[in-house]
């Protein structure tokens, strides 16, 4: 599986993702952050691309219903990734159209994302 998701305390939720994401994938692993989300709980997300290739092109990957139901819940967003994906993840997680702060940090710099994240 190219993501998996770790629930890290009360309201650090990060999903790791590796190889090619498909939007399957990416589905299945929403939903089981969405119950945590919709709970109120955890309401910052990190994602975390280690050895990430890139995206499938099946599925339909225009669907925001995800986002729509979820956003209100959401207080920031860290994508941590090489620097070629940068331009790519910020079009991907929509940045600077949604409502909260998404931030991308290089490797070396996950302990400064995950710092950012849970500081207001």
């Amino acid at each position: 599986m190219a993501i998996r998701m770790n629930y890290e305390d009360d309201e650090l939720i990060v999903f790791y993702v590796s190889g090619v994401l498909t939007k399957d994938e990416l589905d299945s692993c929403q939903q089981d952050a969405e119950a945590i989300i919709q709970q109120g709980n955890a309401k910052i997300l990190g994602i975390v691309l280690d050895d990430f290739t890139g995206w499938s092109n099946e599925g339909d990957w225009a669907d925001l219903s995800f986002q729509q139901r979820n956003d209100a819940f959401i207080k920031k967003m860290a994508v941590v990734c090489d620097p070629k994906w940068r331009d790519l993840t910020a079009m991907f997680t929509l940045k600077g159209i949604r409502k909260f702060p998404i931030e991308h940090f290089t490797p070396e710099k996950e302990d400064f994302a995950r710092i950012w994240l849970t500081t207001d």
